[in-house]
């Protein structure tokens, strides 16, 4: 009794440290948030002070300040402003939000609690699944300069709850929580991949057919009366993405600019490229860690399946980190990578904005610094990438505990 006792009360101030510093963060990342708050940017203080937020331009350019609904209500024509550019679990995010705070304070401030409380979630859900080491989550830089950038904390959120349910054997309710993620941001449909490969690994052809078929029915739940009431403004976020060009952090831009390759490409030539070296080099580091180690965790593939997307993707918008930190913490917690990511992550983050900055004629760091800043960030990922196929195999597999039970050897693979 006394054992159990004890242990049960270093569990509950190990989950207190873990959610006090996460809540420490996101107070932190609030406050450089908050001189942008109100949205008079005239004195160029989103780069000068470096608390630029999406959130507080996209409350006027989404014309959220009426009761307008997306997607059913047309924008406003004045400017040619387009808007509806987010996928429908966000858009409405951002139109409760818009419903609970009026103004660009109000709105941000309701924006900033809303996902305070998702961020949250994301570390108790984590402690669940690897206990204290949701520390990782918790005091990351990249939690503290980009939990408020925009609103991905919410597919992370739900990505995270679908990875919990898959250790606890829920199936059903794991599809349905990454079909809800993929319904905010698409990247959660990614890791039906290394799930499901998990599960037939597993020799468990069900709980491979529930993954799928119930994320994909919580996607259609979510999309399907939009794309049958208002299909042309459900539509945007997919003409939309199809048609950006090379984002300034990504390796095309880098190549384009540095290099002179892939200038001349379609955004549509660059998509389709991007989404062979996803396949290809995915694929590679599959066949690779299996030839080295053909009974790893199948799961655990998620982490270089979301970072080569991010490398080979024409788009790496600097809150996408947010995206691995979960994955660093369950499937990847190497503390000398993870440390030198958080560092690299932070220095695109000062110098993304000090450039624009110096674009905006306010002063600033230079280009070429920004670049150097992204390509130490890129060298860090694939070390990532390098390492997870390297793993000893010799290695025994140590396994993070869902609710105190351990899970399954091929549930769980944590790096020494």
């Amino acid at each position: 009794m006394i054992g159990r006792g004890t242990r049960t009360a270093a569990g509950s101030v190990a989950l207190f440290i873990v959610v006090a510093a996460t809540a420490t963060t996101l107070a932190a990342g609030a406050l450089v948030k908050a001189p942008c708050a109100t949205g008079n940017w005239s004195d160029g203080r989103q780069y000068r002070r470096l608390c630029y937020s999406d959130i507080v331009p996209l409350y006027g350019t989404e014309h959220l300040q009426g009761g307008r609904l997306p997607y059913l209500d047309p924008c406003s024509s004045a400017g040619g402003d387009r808007c509806d550019e987010y996928p429908v679990l966000t858009m409405y995010f951002m139109r409760l939000a818009a419903w609970i705070g009026h103004g660009y304070g109000g709105f941000f401030w309701v924006n900033a609690v809303l996902l305070s409380l998702l961020g949250l979630a994301v570390a108790w859900l984590l402690f669940q699944m690897a206990g204290e080491r949701a520390l990782y989550f918790a005091i990351a830089p990249t939690l503290l300069v980009y939990a408020f950038v925009n609103w991905d904390l919410l597919a992370v959120a739900l990505a995270t709850a679908g990875t919990l349910f898959y250790f606890r054997d829920r199936d059903e309710l794991s599809g349905a929580f990454l079909g809800l993620g993929a319904a905010a941001k698409l990247y959660p449909a990614l890791l039906v991949v290394p799930f499901v490969l998990g599960r037939i690994r597993q020799r468990r052809t069900g709980g491979a057919v529930s993954l799928v078929v119930w994320s994909a029915i919580a996607y259609a739940v979510v999309n399907a009366p939009f794309a049958l009431a208002a299909r042309e403004g459900w539509l945007t976020f997919f003409r939309y993405n199809a048609d950006r060009v090379a984002d300034f952090d990504s390796l095309w831009y880098l190549a384009c600019n540095r290099i002179h390759q892939g200038c001349s490409l379609s955004p549509r030539a660059i998509n389709l490229l991007s989404i062979l070296a996803l396949v290809a080099v995915s694929g590679g580091l599959w066949w690779a860690r299996r030839v080295r180690q053909p009974s790893f965790p199948r799961w655990t593939f998620a982490f270089p399946l979301l970072v080569t997307f991010l490398l080979v993707n024409k788009v790496y918008s600097p809150q996408y980190g947010l995206w691995l930190l979960p994955f660093f913490v369950l499937a990847f917690p190497n503390l000398a990578l993870f440390i030198a990511f958080e560092a690299a992550d932070l220095a695109v983050f000062v110098t993304r904005f000090s450039w624009f900055g110096r674009l905006a004629g306010l002063g600033g760091t230079p280009l070429g610094a920004f670049q150097i800043a992204l390509v130490v960030r890129a060298a860090v990922l694939l070390a990532c990438l390098v390492v997870w196929v390297l793993r000893d195999p010799r290695d025994a597999d140590r396994h993070p505990a869902v609710s105190g039970n351990p899970i399954e050897q091929d549930s769980a693979d944590v790096l020494r």
